[in-house]
């Protein structure tokens, strides 16, 4: 199936590895103009090189952090100055700290709203003018399966998760007929350096060994196995292409059937 993106600009932020590394190295597949973020500028660089050895696609690293507001303004910038547009947008940061309620501070709270949540905002706030004067965008965000199923030990992604969602909807309904669609990707346990860090915790936690953590996780899923981060890659790409044009305001699971809720 030809998406009908080749010559589109992408951003994805966080790209430098997990999931939204597994987003761009879908995107650029496609012949999408890439440009890819995380805070690291020597990580990114590499990753670039890789993407460009694989694929051929023109890609540009743009190196910040975008919990500070000016951050997510600069990458869209730089975005523009290297190619001209952004017609795509992937919000996408790492995971919050895991745990319990009484486990973490005031600051640890806006430290995650923060990265979490403002940064999304931001980016959208950057991105949408030159989507809507084009009359064509699509913004995806990379959320979690705790949005529609609450995972227990992880208030903070369970409660700013969801405030994304409500943003993403309320803001899909706003931009449609600028021809802006907005969608959110839900990654159920996925094979990626924050399951790594989940697993680390719940073993502390429950005193089981990292294995059991895994084969835990993995009875739960219907499918029963991890995700691999290029499952939700390709599906992230498709709510970007063509032919998703009447898909918007979705959170899509890729979850090997995890959650249990009929919607």
């Amino acid at each position: 199936m030809d998406l009908g993106l080749k010559g589109r600009v992408a951003v994805v932020a966080g790209s430098s590895q997990g999931l939204g590394r597994a987003i761009a190295d879908a995107l650029a597949a496609e012949g999408v103009d890439l440009v890819v973020n995380s805070r690291s500028a020597d990580k990114l660089a590499a990753v670039r090189d890789e993407i460009v050895k694989a694929t051929g696609a023109n890609v540009e690293a743009v190196a910040v952090d975008l919990t500070p507001a000016q951050g997510a303004a600069t990458l869209i910038e730089k975005a523009e100055a290297a190619f001209g547009k952004v017609d795509i947008l992937v919000t996408n940061t790492g995971g919050p700290p895991a745990g319990m309620f009484e486990d973490h501070s005031a600051e640890v709270w806006s430290e995650a709203i923060a990265q979490n949540f403002e940064s999304v905002v931001n980016l959208v706030r950057a991105a949408l003018p030159g989507m809507k004067k084009r009359r064509w965008g699509r913004i995806v965000n990379v959320t979690s399966i705790s949005v529609k199923q609450p995972v227990d030990g992880l208030i903070l992604s369970n409660s700013i998760r969801a405030g994304v969602t409500g943003f993403a909807k309320t803001i899909s309904n706003e931009v449609a007929p600028f021809n802006v669609t907005v969608n959110s990707v839900l990654p159920g346990y996925t094979r990626t350096e924050r399951l790594i860090h989940l697993a680390e915790a719940v073993s502390k936690r429950d005193g089981k060994t990292i294995d059991e953590v895994y084969d835990g996780w993995a009875s739960e899923i219907p499918l029963g196995r991890l995700a691999e981060p290029s499952e939700l890659g390709v599906v992230a790409t498709f709510l970007c292409s063509e032919q998703a044009s009447y898909v918007t305001g979705q959170s899509v699971a890729v979850d090997g059937g995890w959650i249990k809720g009929l919607l």
